[in-house]
C-alpha cells in the first residue's frame, strides 16, 4: 500500500517512464547500475520496472542516510526492500550485504559513483561494480541513465519540481577476462553516458 502511494506520487510529480533500449525487462538476475543525482533516483528506477520485476530487485542505499531515521529506515527496508551499506567505517568488507543479496538470487540497483553528483553525466565509478562483476560473472550488468532527476529534485531540495523524468535501460555489459579494473569501470561509466 505504501509502495503504491510512493510510486503513484512520484509518477504524478516527475514521471518515471522506463525506456528499455538495449534490453527487455527480465527476471534474470541483474545488477542495474545508474548515474546518481537525486534522492528520487532509486524510486524512479524502481518505478520504471514492471511490478513482477520490482519484487526481486533490491536498491542499494547508504545506511548513514537511509538507516538513520525511523521513516527513512522504514521506507528503505519495508517498502523498497533495500540493501543498506556502510559507506564509512563499519564492516571491513562494505560489499558483504550486496554479495549476500546476490547469493540469495536477488537483483540489485547500485549507483557506482558512490554519492549524488551535480553534473548531468556520471562521474568516475568506484570499484564495487568491478568486484561484483568479477565475483558474480553470471549476473547481467545493465547500465541505466536517469534523465532530468538532477533538475527535478536536486541535492539540497525539499520539494520536487514537476519535470518529466525517464530511466533508459541499455544493453548489458560484462567484464572481459583479464580486463583491468580501471578500463572496465570507464567502459561501464561510458555505457551509462551513452544513454544520455
Amino acid at each position: 500500500m505504501i509502495a503504491a502511494i510512493i510510486l503513484g506520487l512520484t509518477r504524478f510529480l516527475v514521471g518515471g517512464t522506463g525506456l528499455w533500449i538495449g534490453c527487455a525487462p527480465s527476471t534474470r538476475q541483474r545488477i542495474y547500475f545508474a548515474n546518481h543525482s537525486s534522492h528520487l533516483d532509486t524510486i524512479i528506477l524502481w518505478a520504471a520496472m514492471p511490478p513482477d520485476l520490482r519484487r526481486r530487485v533490491r536498491p542499494v542505499a547508504a545506511a548513514d542516510y537511509w538507516g538513520k531515521g525511523k521513516l527513512q529506515r522504514y521506507i528503505a527496508l519495508k517498502v523498497l526492500n533495500a540493501v543498506l551499506v556502510e559507506r564509512k567505517g563499519g564492516s571491513s568488507n562494505p560489499l558483504q550485504p550486496l554479495q549476500e543479496a546476490l547469493r540469495a538470487g536477488d537483483s540489485l540497483i547500485i549507483f557506482p559513483e558512490g554519492t549524488r553528483g551535480l553534473e548531468r553525466l556520471p562521474g568516475s565509478f568506484k570499484s564495487g561494480l568491478y568486484h561484483l562483476a568479477r565475483e558474480f560473472p553470471e549476473v547481467e550488468l545493465v547500465p541505466v541513465f536517469l534523465d532530468n532527476l538532477r533538475r527535478a529534485f536536486p541535492k539540497g531540495s525539499l520539494v520536487p519540481v514537476p519535470i518529466s523524468c525517464v530511466a533508459r535501460f541499455g544493453a548489458p555489459v560484462s567484464l572481459a577476462e583479464g580486463e583491468p579494473k580501471a578500463e572496465f569501470l570507464e567502459r561501464a561509466r561510458a555505457a551509462v553516458e551513452a544513454l544520455a
